[in-house]
């Protein structure tokens, strides 16, 4: 039997082999930048209202660009290829940062704002960065990560740029530097030096270079690098585009306030098209995409229930970029009652499915104020609006990729109604993973099939439905943990012998928290329940110091005398799913007692 690949009915799009930089800010007519008068909005400070126009952006690009590659402090590490590792919450002065370093001809890494110095280090070696482009409250993490690497702190410092948060640059207020940032070189200081003439090139065979590196945490420990080229995202905006311009209405301004570092991820990224295979930041849907096709965008740092409703309500937002657990919140959150929020017609929620339980809330919202709730997109739905019906919410439908389902024998031969593990082939997927050709052989095909690792079932009307997920990472609020990165942390406790990691289900947050069960090195030490209870708070709060906080063991910390093995030692991870969904059925019995 042929093996059941289904095709797109859309028809194909023409691959266009140029930069990213040239395909979004080239003219297309006298005057313009990338089609959009230059006079036109383009990013919007949230808290002050400071905004860049088009011409703005990219008159700042290019003079950062040229500054990058003349600064005589910096030019060893800004060659053209030389990879750059930003970490920063989200600001004003990020379009200016990723665009003038894709002016300069730099590949970017971005590392979550919250990592500690030692997980920083990771990042920084394996993607071969030089240049750190921090803000200001990231110096200290900076610099002990660079004293971790074994660098001077005055080679350190060469090696640091700090985004501060003066705004002068953009017309707004003079903030001084912090006492530890000064004496540093400043985004505001290379935007003086000058200005490239233009952008560097990438054209035909160059466009397949890398040019972002996001990392995304494996299920075989530290997190990998996944390399993007310019084409695999010049092929996703074009991808994009009409489904976004479909949204206009007559204020084309989203609201970007998922953090610009961070990876919606590696597959299931958007929801349209299928899954968009490359490992692509939220930087490419809230900075690049919209910028594409003529929207502002109002940037703001981290989701507050109340502060998200008066940004929407002070600059009339239609669309918001927004995942499961804001959601949830702002479907129960009282003060959604307070603000005005009609303007808001469109929400992409991305990063992992909408749950069931999180759906009534938001159809009994649709009564009130949001028309959003009746044009909420999740990322593994395709034009799913008022008129479809909520059980199709976490599904797919139409594509532009070739898309098989992969039966238990690796064969792309799953039945209709049968699950199957979700493989795609398109010119978004990834190049690879980076130094890491292991892992890349194993997660695409020689025919390049890339491997997903969900779950899904297809319905006779063409829909694809997630059902489970093949591998193991545990997805909390749209970040991606892995359990045996988080094992071989707990693995250095002097009082853990063993250890295992899953993901449980919290209905009330709509996110997997990551649970650790743990095997104590003197297990005669801790009999009672009280002991244990104290020693599983004491172990989760030496995590907190360890990791992200997105890594922290919310789930809590559980102590036993075996971690279940096969025959072969890997950890059973299904037996402990069981005995964490009987605890959570026996808590749930016990209070209605």
């Amino acid at each position: 039997m042929a093996p059941r690949i289904y095709t797109s009915d859309l028809p194909a799009l023409p691959i266009v082999s140029t930069s990213i930089f040239t395909r979004i800010f080239a003219a297309r007519a006298p005057g313009d930048i990338g089609g959009f008068p230059g006079s036109q909005s383009a990013f919007v400070d949230g808290q002050t209202g400071i905004s860049l126009t088009r011409a703005e952006l990219l008159n700042l690009a290019l003079s950062f660009g040229y500054g990058l590659q003349h600064h005589p402090t910096l030019t060893a590490f800004t060659p053209r290829g030389a990879t750059v590792l930003i970490f920063s919450p989200n600001s004003l002065a990020w379009p200016v940062v990723i665009f003038g370093c894709l002016a300069a001809g730099l590949r970017c890494t971005t590392a979550n704002s919250s990592y500690t110095s030692h997980e920083l280090a990771h990042q920084y070696s394996d993607s071969g960065a030089g240049l750190v482009i921090t803000a200001e409250d990231g110096i200290t993490r900076v610099r002990a990560m660079f004293q971790e690497l074994g660098l001077s702190r005055n080679e350190a410092d060469r090696r640091t740029v700090v985004m501060g948060r003066d705004l002068r640059w953009a017309g707004g207020p003079t903030i001084a530097l912090r006492p530890e940032c000064r004496g540093l070189v400043t985004l505001s200081d290379l935007l003086l030096l000058g200005k490239l003439e233009n952008e560097e090139q990438f054209e035909g065979a160059s466009a397949h270079e890398t040019v972002f590196i996001c990392y995304s945490s494996g299920t075989t420990g530290k997190p990998k690098g996944v390399e993007t080229t310019h084409q695999n995202v010049t092929t996703i905006l074009d991808v994009l585009r009409d489904f976004f311009l479909e949204a206009q209405s007559g204020n084309n301004t989203a609201l970007g306030f998922m953090p610009f570092y961070h990876a919606y991820g590696v597959h299931g990224t958007i929801p349209l098209d299928f899954h968009l295979l490359t490992m692509v930041q939220v930087s490419l849907l809230i900075l690049h995409l919209p910028f594409t096709i003529g929207w502002s965008v109002v940037i703001q740092s981290g989701f507050e229930p109340s502060q998200f409703c008066r940004t929407i309500e002070r600059f009339k937002i239609p669309f918001a970029f927004i995942v499961p657990p804001v959601l949830v919140v702002l479907a129960r959150h009282p003060d959604v009652d307070k603000y005005d929020l009609s303007s808001l017609q469109y929400m992409l929620c991305g990063a992992a499915p909408v749950g069931g339980r999180s759906r009534p809330g938001c159809q009994d919202a649709s009564s009130y104020k949001a028309s959003a709730w009746r044009h909420l997109f999740d990322h593994t739905s395709v034009r799913t609006d008022g008129d479809h019906d909520w059980n199709t919410f976490s599904s797919l439908q139409r594509c532009r990729e070739e898309v098989g389902g992969a039966d238990d024998e690796g064969t792309v031969d799953a039945e209709d109604g049968v699950p199957g593990e979700l493989w795609v082939r398109a010119k978004t997927v990834m190049k690879g993973y980076l130094n890491n050709p292991v892992a890349t052989a194993s997660s695409i095909t020689p025919d390049g099939w890339f491997k997903t690792g969900d779950i899904l079932v297809k319905d006779r009307d063409s829909f694809f439905y997630v059902v489970d997920r093949k591998k193991e990472l545990i997805k909390y609020k749209g970040f991606q943990v892995a359990p045996a990165e988080l094992e071989s942390v707990l693995l250095t406790h002097p009082d853990i012998a063993d250890v295992a990691v899953i993901g449980i289900e919290s209905h009330e947050q709509a996110t997997e928290l990551p649970r650790a069960y743990v095997v104590h090195a003197r297990s005669q030490e801790i009999k009672t329940l009280a002991q244990k209870t104290k020693f599983a708070q004491g172990v989760a709060k030496w995590m907190e110091l360890k990791v992200a906080k997105h890594k922290h063991l919310r789930g809590g910390v559980e102590v036993i005398d075996a971690v279940p093995k096969s025959a072969a030692g890997k950890i059973l991870r299904r037996e402990l799913r069981q005995l964490a969904k009987q605890e959570q059925v026996d808590t749930t019995t016990r209070s209605k007692l």
